[in-house]
Protein backbone atom coordinates (compact mmCIF):
# COMPACT_ATOMS: atom_id res chain seq x y z
CA UNK A 1 0.00 0.00 0.00
CA UNK A 2 1.83 3.19 -1.09
CA UNK A 3 -0.59 5.92 0.29
CA UNK A 4 -1.84 5.04 4.21
CA UNK A 5 -5.38 3.92 4.52
CA UNK A 6 -5.69 6.13 7.78
CA UNK A 7 -4.32 9.22 7.49
CA UNK A 8 -4.79 11.79 4.15
CA UNK A 9 -1.62 12.01 1.74
CA UNK A 10 0.08 15.11 1.37
CA UNK A 11 -0.41 17.21 -1.34
CA UNK A 12 -4.31 16.16 -1.67
CA UNK A 13 -6.97 18.96 -2.29
CA UNK A 14 -10.55 18.00 -1.14
CA UNK A 15 -12.72 20.80 -2.72
CA UNK A 16 -13.22 19.44 -5.45
CA UNK A 17 -15.14 16.36 -4.21
CA UNK A 18 -17.30 16.59 -0.89
CA UNK A 19 -17.09 13.66 2.05
CA UNK A 20 -20.95 13.21 1.75
CA UNK A 21 -22.65 10.93 -0.36
CA UNK A 22 -24.37 12.47 -3.62
CA UNK A 23 -26.60 11.26 -6.50
CA UNK A 24 -23.84 8.63 -8.18
CA UNK A 25 -21.70 8.18 -5.09
CA UNK A 26 -20.54 4.59 -5.40
CA UNK A 27 -20.18 2.27 -2.18
CA UNK A 28 -18.27 -0.63 -2.06
CA UNK A 29 -19.00 -3.09 0.84
CA UNK A 30 -16.44 -6.41 1.88
CA UNK A 31 -18.64 -8.98 2.76
CA UNK A 32 -21.78 -10.14 2.72
CA UNK A 33 -22.72 -11.64 6.15
CA UNK A 34 -25.51 -10.00 8.53
CA UNK A 35 -23.43 -7.00 8.39
CA UNK A 36 -22.60 -6.17 4.66
CA UNK A 37 -26.07 -7.19 3.52
CA UNK A 38 -27.93 -5.51 6.37
CA UNK A 39 -26.02 -2.05 6.08
CA UNK A 40 -26.41 -2.62 1.98
CA UNK A 41 -30.27 -3.03 2.84
CA UNK A 42 -30.41 0.07 5.61
CA UNK A 43 -28.41 2.64 3.41
CA UNK A 44 -30.53 1.77 -0.18
CA UNK A 45 -33.65 2.33 2.12
CA UNK A 46 -32.45 5.23 3.78
CA UNK A 47 -31.42 6.82 0.41
CA UNK A 48 -34.32 6.34 -1.47
CA UNK A 49 -36.37 7.59 1.39
CA UNK A 50 -34.30 10.92 0.48
CA UNK A 51 -34.10 10.64 -2.75
CA UNK A 52 -30.94 10.04 -3.17
CA UNK A 53 -29.66 7.90 -5.76
CA UNK A 54 -26.21 5.87 -4.98
CA UNK A 55 -25.11 2.45 -5.87
CA UNK A 56 -23.48 -0.52 -3.48
CA UNK A 57 -21.29 -2.90 -4.94
CA UNK A 58 -21.09 -6.02 -2.24
CA UNK A 59 -17.62 -8.17 -2.77
CA UNK A 60 -18.96 -11.48 -1.36
CA UNK A 61 -16.89 -14.75 -2.71
CA UNK A 62 -19.02 -17.13 -0.99
CA UNK A 63 -22.20 -18.70 -1.85
CA UNK A 64 -24.36 -19.09 0.87
CA UNK A 65 -26.79 -21.29 -0.91
CA UNK A 66 -23.88 -24.13 -0.78
CA UNK A 67 -23.29 -26.78 1.89
CA UNK A 68 -19.96 -27.00 3.82
CA UNK A 69 -17.17 -24.24 3.98
CA UNK A 70 -18.72 -22.74 0.73
CA UNK A 71 -21.42 -21.49 2.09
CA UNK A 72 -20.45 -21.62 6.11
CA UNK A 73 -20.09 -18.55 7.79
CA UNK A 74 -18.36 -20.31 10.88
CA UNK A 75 -21.41 -19.31 13.39
CA UNK A 76 -23.54 -21.12 15.57
CA UNK A 77 -26.18 -19.78 14.56
CA UNK A 78 -28.51 -18.25 17.09
CA UNK A 79 -31.15 -15.25 16.96
CA UNK A 80 -32.70 -14.35 19.57
CA UNK A 81 -36.62 -13.62 19.23
CA UNK A 82 -36.08 -9.55 20.07
CA UNK A 83 -33.86 -9.70 17.44
CA UNK A 84 -36.65 -11.09 14.85
CA UNK A 85 -38.80 -8.41 16.25
CA UNK A 86 -36.27 -5.74 15.73
CA UNK A 87 -35.44 -6.90 11.99
CA UNK A 88 -39.50 -6.98 11.27
CA UNK A 89 -40.09 -3.22 12.29
CA UNK A 90 -36.96 -2.71 9.85
CA UNK A 91 -39.31 -4.39 6.87
CA UNK A 92 -37.05 -7.36 7.34
CA UNK A 93 -39.73 -10.22 8.35
CA UNK A 94 -37.90 -13.20 8.65
CA UNK A 95 -39.32 -16.49 6.92
CA UNK A 96 -39.95 -19.84 8.45
CA UNK A 97 -38.17 -21.50 6.54
CA UNK A 98 -34.90 -19.64 7.89
CA UNK A 99 -35.40 -20.90 11.21
CA UNK A 100 -34.33 -24.57 11.87
CA UNK A 101 -35.58 -24.90 15.03
CA UNK A 102 -37.54 -22.81 17.65
CA UNK A 103 -35.71 -22.70 21.04
CA UNK A 104 -38.27 -22.55 24.07
CA UNK A 105 -36.17 -23.55 26.97
CA UNK A 106 -32.11 -23.86 27.97
CA UNK A 107 -31.05 -27.23 29.43
CA UNK A 108 -28.15 -26.61 32.38
CA UNK A 109 -25.48 -29.43 32.81
CA UNK A 110 -23.40 -29.32 35.82
CA UNK A 111 -21.59 -31.93 37.57
CA UNK A 112 -24.09 -31.18 40.29
CA UNK A 113 -27.00 -32.10 38.15
CA UNK A 114 -29.21 -30.89 35.38
CA UNK A 115 -32.08 -28.11 35.56
CA UNK A 116 -34.11 -26.66 32.68
CA UNK A 117 -34.98 -23.55 32.28
CA UNK A 118 -38.04 -22.25 30.46
CA UNK A 119 -38.24 -19.56 28.43
CA UNK A 120 -39.17 -16.47 31.08
CA UNK A 121 -41.56 -14.42 28.08
CA UNK A 122 -42.79 -15.89 25.07
CA UNK A 123 -40.81 -12.82 23.49
CA UNK A 124 -37.80 -13.81 24.55
CA UNK A 125 -37.91 -17.30 22.68
CA UNK A 126 -34.35 -18.53 20.28
CA UNK A 127 -34.94 -19.17 16.87
CA UNK A 128 -31.60 -21.99 15.27
CA UNK A 129 -30.48 -20.74 11.74
CA UNK A 130 -28.38 -21.82 9.24
CA UNK A 131 -25.82 -19.12 7.72
CA UNK A 132 -25.13 -20.80 4.76
CA UNK A 133 -26.92 -24.23 3.03
CA UNK A 134 -26.02 -27.06 5.79
CA UNK A 135 -23.01 -28.77 6.63
CA UNK A 136 -20.81 -30.83 4.78
CA UNK A 137 -22.01 -34.18 3.07
CA UNK A 138 -25.84 -32.94 3.74
CA UNK A 139 -28.25 -33.21 2.12
CA UNK A 140 -29.77 -30.14 0.40
CA UNK A 141 -31.81 -28.10 3.01
CA UNK A 142 -35.10 -27.36 1.70
CA UNK A 143 -34.77 -24.47 3.93
CA UNK A 144 -33.12 -20.61 3.62
CA UNK A 145 -29.51 -19.93 4.81
CA UNK A 146 -29.65 -17.05 6.95
CA UNK A 147 -26.57 -14.96 5.42
CA UNK A 148 -28.60 -16.19 2.08
CA UNK A 149 -31.68 -14.70 3.07
CA UNK A 150 -30.67 -11.15 4.10
CA UNK A 151 -28.01 -10.97 1.36
CA UNK A 152 -31.04 -11.19 -1.04
CA UNK A 153 -32.85 -8.59 0.66
CA UNK A 154 -29.71 -6.34 -0.45
CA UNK A 155 -29.96 -7.48 -3.78
CA UNK A 156 -33.52 -6.32 -4.17
CA UNK A 157 -32.92 -3.04 -2.52
CA UNK A 158 -30.50 -2.66 -5.60
CA UNK A 159 -27.35 -3.91 -4.25
CA UNK A 160 -24.93 -5.58 -7.19
CA UNK A 161 -23.05 -8.71 -5.82
CA UNK A 162 -19.08 -9.23 -6.75
CA UNK A 163 -18.17 -13.28 -6.51
CA UNK A 164 -14.28 -11.87 -5.80
CA UNK A 165 -12.46 -11.95 -3.12
CA UNK A 166 -10.92 -8.40 -1.83
CA UNK A 167 -7.53 -8.43 -0.96
CA UNK A 168 -6.47 -4.62 -0.49
CA UNK A 169 -8.30 -1.62 0.30
CA UNK A 170 -5.60 1.79 -0.55
CA UNK A 171 -6.30 5.31 -1.00
CA UNK A 172 -6.28 6.84 -3.73
CA UNK A 173 -6.40 10.84 -3.97
CA UNK A 174 -9.84 11.91 -2.94
CA UNK A 175 -11.37 8.24 -3.32
CA UNK A 176 -10.56 4.39 -2.09
CA UNK A 177 -9.82 2.00 -4.36
CA UNK A 178 -10.63 -1.92 -3.92
CA UNK A 179 -8.49 -4.71 -4.97
CA UNK A 180 -9.01 -8.39 -5.75
CA UNK A 181 -7.28 -11.31 -6.36
CA UNK A 182 -7.76 -11.57 -9.57
CA UNK A 183 -6.32 -8.25 -10.38
CA UNK A 184 -9.55 -6.62 -10.87
CA UNK A 185 -9.94 -3.38 -8.78
CA UNK A 186 -12.60 -0.02 -8.66
CA UNK A 187 -13.05 3.23 -7.12
CA UNK A 188 -15.65 4.35 -4.20
CA UNK A 189 -16.74 7.13 -2.54
CA UNK A 190 -17.14 5.07 0.36
CA UNK A 191 -15.70 1.54 1.13
CA UNK A 192 -17.63 -0.60 4.11
CA UNK A 193 -15.95 -3.42 5.63
CA UNK A 194 -17.89 -6.34 6.79
CA UNK A 195 -15.69 -9.04 6.52
CA UNK A 196 -15.26 -10.65 9.94
CA UNK A 197 -12.06 -11.01 12.01
CA UNK A 198 -11.74 -14.56 9.94
CA UNK A 199 -10.51 -12.44 6.55
CA UNK A 200 -6.88 -12.14 5.57
CA UNK A 201 -7.76 -8.31 4.47
CA UNK A 202 -8.02 -7.78 8.44
CA UNK A 203 -4.78 -8.89 8.79
CA UNK A 204 -3.03 -7.26 5.26
CA UNK A 205 -4.65 -3.71 6.49
CA UNK A 206 -2.51 -4.74 9.85
CA UNK A 207 0.45 -5.38 8.02
CA UNK A 208 0.29 -2.31 5.60
CA UNK A 209 0.26 0.67 8.14
CA UNK A 210 1.05 1.49 11.30
CA UNK A 211 -2.12 3.73 11.85
CA UNK A 212 -4.89 0.12 12.23
CA UNK A 213 -4.80 -2.88 14.35
CA UNK A 214 -7.39 -5.23 13.42
CA UNK A 215 -9.97 -7.03 16.18
CA UNK A 216 -8.58 -9.01 18.97
CA UNK A 217 -9.10 -12.62 18.35
CA UNK A 218 -9.60 -15.94 20.46
CA UNK A 219 -10.12 -19.49 18.91
CA UNK A 220 -13.15 -21.10 18.88
CA UNK A 221 -14.43 -24.41 18.09
CA UNK A 222 -17.63 -24.87 15.72
CA UNK A 223 -18.84 -28.59 14.77
CA UNK A 224 -22.04 -30.78 13.50
CA UNK A 225 -23.17 -33.65 14.63
CA UNK A 226 -25.70 -35.70 12.21
CA UNK A 227 -28.20 -37.73 14.64
CA UNK A 228 -31.83 -37.39 12.34
CA UNK A 229 -34.52 -35.53 13.47
CA UNK A 230 -36.66 -38.22 15.17
CA UNK A 231 -33.39 -38.42 17.51
CA UNK A 232 -33.02 -34.86 18.25
CA UNK A 233 -36.43 -34.83 18.60
CA UNK A 234 -36.51 -37.08 21.72
CA UNK A 235 -32.54 -36.35 22.78
CA UNK A 236 -32.96 -32.98 22.75
CA UNK A 237 -36.12 -31.50 21.95
CA UNK A 238 -36.72 -27.85 21.32
CA UNK A 239 -34.11 -27.11 24.05
CA UNK A 240 -30.51 -25.78 23.55
CA UNK A 241 -28.42 -27.62 25.94
CA UNK A 242 -25.89 -25.16 28.32
CA UNK A 243 -23.01 -26.77 29.98
CA UNK A 244 -20.90 -25.20 33.13
CA UNK A 245 -18.40 -27.48 33.72
CA UNK A 246 -14.53 -26.88 35.81
CA UNK A 247 -12.41 -26.91 32.37
CA UNK A 248 -9.78 -24.12 32.13
CA UNK A 249 -10.12 -21.55 29.47
CA UNK A 250 -14.03 -22.70 29.00
CA UNK A 251 -16.40 -20.10 28.66
CA UNK A 252 -19.50 -21.10 27.24
CA UNK A 253 -20.19 -24.54 25.30
CA UNK A 254 -23.85 -25.50 23.87
CA UNK A 255 -25.31 -27.86 22.30
CA UNK A 256 -27.96 -26.64 19.24
CA UNK A 257 -30.45 -28.62 17.51
CA UNK A 258 -31.05 -27.66 13.98
CA UNK A 259 -33.10 -29.83 11.93
CA UNK A 260 -31.20 -33.24 11.44
CA UNK A 261 -27.78 -32.15 12.92
CA UNK A 262 -26.70 -30.44 16.48
CA UNK A 263 -24.38 -27.85 16.05
CA UNK A 264 -21.55 -27.53 19.37
CA UNK A 265 -20.40 -24.43 19.83
CA UNK A 266 -17.07 -24.25 22.27
CA UNK A 267 -16.07 -20.16 23.32
CA UNK A 268 -13.33 -19.59 25.52
CA UNK A 269 -9.60 -18.63 25.72
CA UNK A 270 -7.87 -20.20 22.41
CA UNK A 271 -9.82 -23.48 22.26
CA UNK A 272 -7.26 -26.60 21.68
CA UNK A 273 -7.35 -30.12 21.36
CA UNK A 274 -6.21 -30.27 25.27
CA UNK A 275 -9.53 -28.19 25.85
CA UNK A 276 -11.94 -30.18 23.47
CA UNK A 277 -10.40 -33.36 24.91
CA UNK A 278 -11.60 -32.21 28.76
CA UNK A 279 -15.03 -31.35 27.38
CA UNK A 280 -15.89 -34.66 25.62
CA UNK A 281 -14.49 -36.49 27.99
CA UNK A 282 -17.19 -35.05 30.86
CA UNK A 283 -19.87 -38.02 31.50
CA UNK A 284 -22.02 -34.28 31.53
CA UNK A 285 -21.82 -34.19 27.72
CA UNK A 286 -21.60 -37.63 26.38
CA UNK A 287 -24.97 -38.72 28.75
CA UNK A 288 -26.55 -36.23 26.16
CA UNK A 289 -25.78 -38.47 23.23
CA UNK A 290 -27.76 -41.88 22.50
CA UNK A 291 -26.28 -44.23 24.43
CA UNK A 292 -23.87 -41.67 26.24
CA UNK A 293 -21.68 -42.27 22.69
CA UNK A 294 -20.52 -39.03 21.12
CA UNK A 295 -20.79 -39.66 17.12
CA UNK A 296 -18.21 -38.48 15.02
CA UNK A 297 -18.97 -34.94 13.15
CA UNK A 298 -19.85 -34.32 9.54
CA UNK A 299 -17.60 -31.18 9.75
CA UNK A 300 -15.91 -28.94 11.92
CA UNK A 301 -14.08 -25.61 11.96
CA UNK A 302 -11.83 -23.47 14.20
CA UNK A 303 -12.95 -20.06 13.33
CA UNK A 304 -11.14 -16.71 14.98
CA UNK A 305 -13.92 -14.81 17.12
CA UNK A 306 -14.12 -10.76 18.05
CA UNK A 307 -13.21 -10.22 21.47
CA UNK A 308 -11.31 -6.57 21.23
CA UNK A 309 -12.52 -4.20 18.74
CA UNK A 310 -10.33 -2.78 15.81
CA UNK A 311 -8.53 0.60 16.59
CA UNK A 312 -9.80 2.67 14.90
CA UNK A 313 -13.46 1.72 13.29
CA UNK A 314 -13.50 4.26 10.76
CA UNK A 315 -11.39 6.83 8.83
CA UNK A 316 -12.07 9.13 5.81
CA UNK A 317 -14.69 7.30 3.52
CA UNK A 318 -14.05 3.91 5.33
CA UNK A 319 -15.82 2.40 8.16
CA UNK A 320 -15.13 -1.34 9.89
CA UNK A 321 -18.52 -2.65 11.07
CA UNK A 322 -19.67 -6.03 12.24
CA UNK A 323 -17.27 -8.02 13.66
CA UNK A 324 -14.53 -6.44 11.71
CA UNK A 325 -15.13 -3.41 14.01
CA UNK A 326 -16.83 -3.86 17.07
CA UNK A 327 -19.24 -6.97 18.43
CA UNK A 328 -20.70 -8.27 22.00
CA UNK A 329 -18.54 -10.59 23.89
CA UNK A 330 -19.06 -14.07 22.71
CA UNK A 331 -22.65 -13.12 22.15
CA UNK A 332 -25.24 -11.96 19.87
CA UNK A 333 -22.78 -11.04 16.74
CA UNK A 334 -25.86 -11.00 14.40
CA UNK A 335 -27.71 -8.65 16.97
CA UNK A 336 -24.17 -6.57 17.41
CA UNK A 337 -24.50 -6.57 13.32
CA UNK A 338 -27.57 -5.19 13.03
CA UNK A 339 -26.41 -2.20 15.42
CA UNK A 340 -23.06 -1.40 13.54
CA UNK A 341 -25.08 -1.77 10.11
CA UNK A 342 -27.62 0.63 10.72
CA UNK A 343 -25.74 3.34 12.69
CA UNK A 344 -22.80 3.53 9.92
CA UNK A 345 -25.99 3.52 7.00
CA UNK A 346 -27.45 6.31 9.27
CA UNK A 347 -24.51 8.57 9.39
CA UNK A 348 -23.37 7.87 6.23
CA UNK A 349 -27.06 9.10 4.48
CA UNK A 350 -27.63 11.88 6.72
CA UNK A 351 -24.19 13.34 8.05
CA UNK A 352 -21.38 11.97 5.77
CA UNK A 353 -18.51 9.82 4.83
CA UNK A 354 -15.89 11.77 6.60
CA UNK A 355 -13.45 10.66 9.52
CA UNK A 356 -15.41 13.03 11.20
CA UNK A 357 -18.77 11.87 10.92
CA UNK A 358 -18.23 8.48 11.64
CA UNK A 359 -16.75 9.48 14.89
CA UNK A 360 -19.61 11.80 16.11
CA UNK A 361 -22.45 9.75 15.04
CA UNK A 362 -20.98 5.53 14.65
CA UNK A 363 -18.26 5.71 17.19
CA UNK A 364 -20.48 6.44 20.18
CA UNK A 365 -22.70 3.16 19.52
CA UNK A 366 -19.18 1.29 19.03
CA UNK A 367 -17.80 2.83 22.49
CA UNK A 368 -21.30 1.46 24.27
CA UNK A 369 -20.58 -2.08 22.98
CA UNK A 370 -17.01 -1.68 23.65
CA UNK A 371 -17.83 -0.57 27.72
CA UNK A 372 -20.70 -2.83 28.00
CA UNK A 373 -18.47 -5.82 27.24
CA UNK A 374 -16.00 -4.64 29.54
CA UNK A 375 -18.94 -5.79 32.09
CA UNK A 376 -19.31 -9.13 30.30
CA UNK A 377 -15.51 -9.70 31.51
CA UNK A 378 -16.43 -8.83 34.82
CA UNK A 379 -19.65 -11.30 34.79
CA UNK A 380 -17.95 -14.33 33.03
CA UNK A 381 -15.28 -14.12 35.61
CA UNK A 382 -18.04 -14.53 38.45
CA UNK A 383 -18.78 -17.48 35.81
CA UNK A 384 -15.35 -18.56 36.33
CA UNK A 385 -15.47 -18.77 39.98
CA UNK A 386 -18.41 -20.65 39.92
CA UNK A 387 -17.10 -23.35 37.62
CA UNK A 388 -14.37 -23.62 40.11
CA UNK A 389 -16.71 -24.39 43.41
CA UNK A 390 -18.86 -27.04 43.55
CA UNK A 391 -20.76 -25.35 46.70
CA UNK A 392 -21.33 -22.78 43.94
CA UNK A 393 -23.02 -24.98 41.57
CA UNK A 394 -25.03 -26.52 43.76
CA UNK A 395 -26.86 -23.39 45.21
CA UNK A 396 -27.67 -22.41 41.58
CA UNK A 397 -28.84 -25.74 40.57
CA UNK A 398 -30.84 -25.44 43.73
CA UNK A 399 -32.02 -22.06 43.26
CA UNK A 400 -32.85 -22.42 39.21
CA UNK A 401 -34.93 -25.90 40.49
CA UNK A 402 -36.82 -23.76 42.61
CA UNK A 403 -37.86 -20.98 40.20
CA UNK A 404 -38.65 -23.45 37.78
CA UNK A 405 -41.16 -25.39 40.28
CA UNK A 406 -43.06 -22.20 41.42
CA UNK A 407 -45.45 -20.56 38.77
CA UNK A 408 -46.22 -17.26 39.14
CA UNK A 409 -42.85 -16.34 41.55
CA UNK A 410 -39.98 -14.61 40.77
CA UNK A 411 -37.15 -16.25 38.35
CA UNK A 412 -34.44 -13.83 39.25
CA UNK A 413 -31.44 -16.84 38.83
CA UNK A 414 -33.44 -18.41 35.74
CA UNK A 415 -33.48 -14.51 34.12
CA UNK A 416 -29.81 -13.87 34.49
CA UNK A 417 -28.75 -17.57 32.91
CA UNK A 418 -31.15 -16.83 30.40
CA UNK A 419 -30.19 -13.51 29.35
CA UNK A 420 -26.78 -14.45 29.99
CA UNK A 421 -26.66 -17.72 27.95
CA UNK A 422 -28.83 -16.25 24.44
CA UNK A 423 -27.20 -12.38 24.65
CA UNK A 424 -30.82 -10.96 25.00
CA UNK A 425 -29.57 -8.47 27.33
CA UNK A 426 -26.36 -6.13 27.90
CA UNK A 427 -23.73 -7.25 30.37
CA UNK A 428 -24.39 -4.28 32.18
CA UNK A 429 -28.32 -5.29 32.35
CA UNK A 430 -27.54 -8.68 33.75
CA UNK A 431 -24.72 -7.85 36.37
CA UNK A 432 -26.53 -5.03 38.12
CA UNK A 433 -29.81 -7.54 38.25
CA UNK A 434 -27.16 -9.85 40.64
CA UNK A 435 -27.05 -6.96 43.08
CA UNK A 436 -30.39 -6.52 43.98
CA UNK A 437 -31.14 -7.13 47.46
CA UNK A 438 -33.96 -10.32 46.57
CA UNK A 439 -31.58 -11.75 44.28
CA UNK A 440 -28.27 -11.81 46.33
CA UNK A 441 -30.17 -12.98 49.53
CA UNK A 442 -32.00 -15.45 47.67
CA UNK A 443 -28.93 -16.57 46.26
CA UNK A 444 -27.33 -17.11 50.06
CA UNK A 445 -30.28 -18.97 51.14
CA UNK A 446 -29.74 -21.50 48.49
CA UNK A 447 -26.23 -21.74 48.68
CA UNK A 448 -26.93 -23.33 52.08
CA UNK A 449 -30.01 -25.01 51.03
CA UNK A 450 -28.32 -26.63 48.16
CA UNK A 451 -25.34 -28.14 49.94
CA UNK A 452 -27.84 -29.80 52.70
CA UNK A 453 -27.32 -33.99 52.11
CA UNK A 454 -31.00 -34.22 52.23
CA UNK A 455 -32.20 -30.93 49.60
CA UNK A 456 -34.97 -32.32 47.78
CA UNK A 457 -33.95 -30.22 44.61
CA UNK A 458 -30.21 -31.86 45.00
CA UNK A 459 -31.61 -35.59 44.73
CA UNK A 460 -34.26 -34.64 42.12
CA UNK A 461 -32.10 -33.03 39.92
CA UNK A 462 -28.69 -35.13 40.36
CA UNK A 463 -26.09 -36.33 37.89
CA UNK A 464 -27.81 -39.58 36.04
CA UNK A 465 -25.20 -41.86 37.04
CA UNK A 466 -25.30 -40.57 40.73
CA UNK A 467 -29.34 -40.95 40.69
CA UNK A 468 -28.72 -44.34 38.94
CA UNK A 469 -25.68 -45.31 42.16
CA UNK A 470 -28.43 -44.59 44.93
CA UNK A 471 -31.53 -46.38 42.98
CA UNK A 472 -29.17 -49.45 43.22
Amino acid sequence: MNLSLLSEPSGVRHEGRPRVLQDGSRVAVVGAGPAGSMFSYFLLNMAEAVALDVSIDMFEPRHFCHRGPAGCNHCGGIVSESLVQRLATEGIMLPDDVVQRGIESYTLHMDVGDVEIATPLMEKRIAAVYRGNGPRDSEPLDTHSFDGYLLELAQQKGATVIHRLVTDVRREDELMSVHCADQFSDNYDLVVIATGVNSRLMESLEDETQEFQRPGRTRTFICEFHLGRDVIRETFGPSMHVFLLDIPRLEFAALIPKGDYVTLGLLGDEIDDELMAQFFNSPEVQNCFPDATIPSHACHCYPRMNIKPTNPVYANRLVMIGDSGTTRLFKDGIGSAYRTAKAAAKTAIFHGVSAEDFKTHYAPLCRKIDNDNQMGKVVFGFGSLVQKARFARRGILHMVANEQSQAGGKRRMSGVLWDLFSGSAPYTDVFLRTLHPAYVGSLLWNLIAGNLPGSAARKEHAPKQERDRVEH
